[in-house]
């Protein structure tokens, strides 16, 4: 969206990764809040942005990309799925146990900590934000012209 050319350079995870930019061998990573936020907190990792479309609670002074850089968003979830064929009381019942779950103030505190915001939906919300993920995506790979390697 910016034009910046940059080289991407694959790490196996976060603790190399990590490692590499705060000692100075890369100048900057895209990482997890999970990841950075104790070496952001501790200060010896600088948050420069947020990928997600407003600012983190858990980093409110750090802006959030779209802020200088109109409609970017690149945010990462996760999700917990089923097999195709599970019956629709299965999924039911356990789309309301992990809401539950995740409304427990102890969870959602502990996941607001690592710099996760929960979004607790239905089994159809999220069909819906894998289907806008994917188509999302997909165009930034076809725009790009991503190529498998």
């Amino acid at each position: 969206m910016t034009g910046v050319d940059m080289v991407h350079v694959p790490y196996r995870g976060d603790a190399g990764a990590l490692a590499d930019i705060i000692g100075g061998q890369v100048q900057v990573y895209f990482s997890t809040p999970a990841a950075s936020i104790e070496f952001i907190a501790a200060g010896r990792l600088r948050a420069l942005a947020v990928t997600s479309a407003m600012r983190s609670p858990a980093l409110p002074d750090v802006p959030a990309v779209a802020e200088f850089v109109p409609g970017f968003e690149a945010s990462g979830w996760q999700g917990i799925g089923a097999p195709r064929d599970t019956p629709t009381e299965i999924v039911g019942t356990l789309n309301k146990e992990i809401n539950a779950a995740l409304a427990n103030p102890t969870i959602k505190a502990r996941l607001a900590d690592l710099g996760y915001t929960v979004y607790a939906s239905s089994p159809a919300e999220f069909g819906k934000l894998i289907a806008d993920e994917t188509e999302k995506w997909g165009k930034v790979i076809r725009g790009a012209n991503i190529k498998p390697e």
